[in-house]
């Protein structure tokens, strides 16, 4: 059971409970949030990722709570207190993150920390395309120039301010991506997979210089986006903030084109913005948002390979996503060729498995170590 009313439920329970709506209520009390009976439930998307529940006041307060998975947890992943305050410093910024209310890093209460941030009401799109989206195809053109634009606020943010520039790492981010999943791939592996190493060690050696370190989401995609309700056509809000860091910008281009269906492509195995087939939406996120995410990088290719110039991109960041192959356990044979042949990471109008590779990296690393 995941949620219960009283403390005195919870010692009957066979693992302990996420939610004591009895705890709850007092914290929230204490804290001025509403009043009244609570009722809670789970929202948001399965998984391993941080939890996120909705929470309901009498007085119709209507709250989210988000916490981590039941401990144990690896080091320094689902660090919830960090992500609320990578949000708590974006905000005055202007980037569109979600109101946080009160922030509880005594984990006496819940068993781990927790925050209480405002609902936003919306819609989050996944499977389903929410009226007019589904009938409009100007307004779906128009949400897809809006998640690039939300995401060019996000680069834009001025990573000096106290708040931000606490999130500041010495050292390549990029290298500390490769460095760290090679040494997991020795830790976790289960069988010799020398390919794996050979695309490691290619990788290590052909890390590209960083671009200006921006403020890097990890998770950039339209599922992660609350959008209005009254306006479907604009993000209201830009949701789970666990993998943020300050890094390389090309992290979220990358992986928001890996986890963007195409239309006429093939089908995501990620899973993931399958709604964004309906029609060519996606093009315009590729390509005319593509100099306003990377000011400077050339839209069209310099060299005459046929190659698309973002490919570059996921090359220069897919080195970690060597480990998502033990630790996701889908792939079982890597060719080194196939992996660095020019062409071959998005053909055919969808992502081949280099960009599966970074897609799931983002995932893996918020489950093994997080990006603190």
């Amino acid at each position: 059971m995941d949620i219960v009313e009283l403390e005195a439920d919870a010692p009957n329970l066979t693992r302990p409970p996420l939610l004591i709506l009895e705890t709850v209520r007092r914290f929230l009390d204490q804290h001025g949030l509403g009043s009244g009976a609570l009722r809670a439930e789970r929202i948001g998307e399965g998984g391993g990722s941080n939890f996120s529940f909705l929470l309901e006041r009498d007085d119709g307060t209507q709250l989210v709570l988000r916490r981590p998975p039941r401990p144990p947890l690896p080091p320094t992943a689902h660090d919830v207190v960090r992500e609320s305050r990578l949000q708590l410093a974006l905000a005055p910024l202007g980037i569109r993150v979600p109101n946080i209310r009160a922030v509880c890093e005594d984990d006496s209460l819940l068993g781990v920390p927790f925050y209480v941030m405002d609902y936003v009401d919306g819609h989050v799109v996944t499977t389903e395309l929410p009226p007019p989206l589904d009938t409009d195809r100007a307004a779906r053109r128009r949400l897809a120039d809006d998640l690039v634009e939300t995401l060019v606020e996000i680069h834009g943010a001025d990573v000096t301010v106290p708040g931000l520039a606490a999130f500041e790492r010495p050292g390549s981010y990029n290298e500390r991506q490769v460095r760290r999943f090679s040494q997991l791939w020795e830790v976790n592996r289960t069988r010799e997979l020398p390919t794996v190493v050979d695309v490691g060690r290619w990788l290590a050696e052909h890390l590209p210089e960083p671009l200006t370190s921006t403020v890097v989401h990890g998770d950039y995609r339209l599922g992660n986006m609350i959008v209005a309700r009254d306006r479907p056509d604009r993000i209201a809000a830009v949701l789970d903030w666990e993998m943020g860091a300050l890094g390389d910008p090309r992290a979220d281009v990358g992986y928001l084109v890996a986890t963007y269906s195409e239309p006429g492509g093939r089908e995501n195995p990620l899973g993931t913005s399958p709604v964004t087939a309906a029609d060519d939406a996606s093009e315009t996120v590729i390509l005319a948002g593509l100099e306003r995410l990377l000011p400077g990088v050339p839209v069209v290719s310099e060299e005459s390979t046929g190659n698309r110039p973002w490919e570059e991109f996921w090359i220069a960041l897919a080195g970690p996503a060597v480990n998502v192959v033990i630790a996701a356990g889908l792939f079982t044979v890597l060719t080194l060729a196939g992996l660095l042949a020019p062409g071959l990471l998005l053909d055919n109008g969808g992502p081949t498995l280099l960009g599966i590779l970074l897609s799931n990296l983002m995932l893996i690393n918020v489950l093994l170590v997080g990006f603190n």
